[in-house]
């Protein structure tokens, strides 16, 4: 993790109420948290001119999507993004799809979910249940884009919109 990730992610709340999709009142709490951790990240992100991704739920904050876009050589690349949460959550880090981009890289499970078991989970897996959405985007997805969007364009897998 390089110095402005970790400057970034010490900066978005941390999570305290351990609950799932199945647990009531406990999982309408930690919605609550999920928010106000994404907001203060997308707040982050604006004052640094990083604006990168917009997402939104279903009305119970089960299912989730959005778009997320990285900026390589002056070109925007843009992509749909979509996630359900784990029943297991939050031991269970939810896994990250974009659907587009299927078969164009081997970092990508079916379903085009994004390859975030060698870095990601571990540190996840430390971090239950203070890590949310917010830092999923911030450790899984961002770091996955900076890698393989490079890598996709200088290979002809994928064009600017």
């Amino acid at each position: 993790m390089d110095n402005q990730t970790k400057q970034t992610v010490s900066q978005i709340p941390l999570l305290t109420t351990k609950a799932g999709p199945r647990d009531g009142d406990k999982w309408i709490e930690r919605m609550k948290e999920e928010y106000t951790s994404l907001i203060k990240y997308v707040e982050i992100n604006k004052k640094s001119d990083n604006d990168w991704f917009n997402i939104e739920s279903n009305q119970m904050g089960t299912r989730w999507q959005g778009k997320c876009w990285y900026i390589y050589n002056f070109k925007k690349y843009e992509f749909d993004f979509e996630f359900d949460m784990p029943i297991t959550y939050p031991e269970t880090a939810p896994e990250i799809a974009i659907p587009e981009l299927e078969n164009k890289t081997e970092k990508m499970y079916r379903g085009g979910k994004i390859c975030l078991t060698v870095h990601f989970k571990p540190l996840w897996a430390r971090n239950v249940p203070h890590f949310g959405i917010a830092h999923a985007l911030a450790l899984g997805l961002a770091p996955w884009l900076a890698a393989e969007v490079p890598h996709l364009v200088e290979n002809n897998m994928i064009k600017d919109k």
